[in-house]
């Protein structure tokens, strides 16, 4: 299945010599360029591909401004690329892929394009084993039942975690995680006293904790409800969790159902 990607660059050159490096990807189908911010966010919109590579500055909206502007709809995946440093940590709190140096290297290139295909395989997955329980649903009620009577739910989800991190090895029990924070493919998680960089995505991780504590409030954050204590209103439907340790996390529109359980 091909891999609809969409460049922008405000430099025509760039986008040409990464359409070029991109040629030996026979599953990248390069559907459009963008030579600035606000055509890349009318054509995500349009187009909905499966992967954009985005510089990051240019004039006007700038690339952290286009993901913002697509954030009310189903977003691609990005790929920063830039010739500033500087950018990484944004790009990474922005849930990037990953981060491309200007002039583009192939070998990071070539990694780059795996672990977008590994992330858009482990979406589809996700995708058709939804679509298979709503047909099953749909047309045998009885089957459906029996598979969900077969799992085994506490048995499936970790109680400790380990963790390299700083050349050691850390084993986090579940429980004492507050919340858990996505930086690329890089997972921090805080505890009460601590906290640990873990190299997993975000849906790796997300399927191996209790989603009855664990449960995600905004698209990088998941917070464990046991340790939340008070819930904030804030504006435009949003509001903020403050945790045992006084941390407060905002929880964004798109979870609030996630807050109604607070409320009796």
């Amino acid at each position: 299945m091909s891999i609809r990607t969409i460049i922008v660059d405000d430099e025509k050159l760039a986008i040409q010599g990464l359409q070029l490096r991109l040629e030996p990807f026979t599953d990248i189908e390069v559907i459009e360029t963008c030579a600035n911010g606000r055509e890349a966010i009318r054509a995500i919109k349009t187009q909905k591909p499966d992967l954009v590579f985005l510089d990051i500055q240019m004039p006007g909206f700038d690339g952290f401004s286009v993901v913002k502007g697509v954030m009310d709809v189903d977003p691609p995946l990005f790929v920063f690329v830039t010739a500033y440093q500087e950018h990484a940590i944004r790009a990474f709190e922005a849930n990037a892929v990953n981060y491309l140096m200007k002039p583009v290297d192939e070998d990071k290139l070539a990694d780059t394009v795996e672990r977008v295909r590994q992330r858009l395989a482990e979406m589809r997955s996700a995708e058709e084993a939804e679509k298979l329980k709503d047909v099953l649903a749909e047309v045998s009620p009885d089957s459906l039942e029996a598979i969900s009577e077969g799992e085994d739910p506490t048995g499936r989800y970790e109680k400790m975690i380990n963790v390299k991190d700083r050349g050691q090895i850390f084993r986090v029990d579940v429980d004492t995680i507050e919340h858990i924070e996505a930086a690329g493919d890089y997972m921090c998680i805080y505890t009460g006293d601590n906290s640990l960089i873990l190299r997993e995505t975000m849906k790796d991780l997300e399927r191996r904790l209790d989603p009855k504590n664990f449960q995600r409030v905004h698209r990088s954050t998941i917070v464990n409800l046991d340790q939340v204590r008070q819930v904030k209103p804030h504006t435009n439907g949003e509001c903020f969790l403050v945790l045992d340790s006084g941390a407060e996390v905002k929880v964004s529109r798109s979870y609030r159902d996630v807050v109604a359980r607070f409320v009796h």
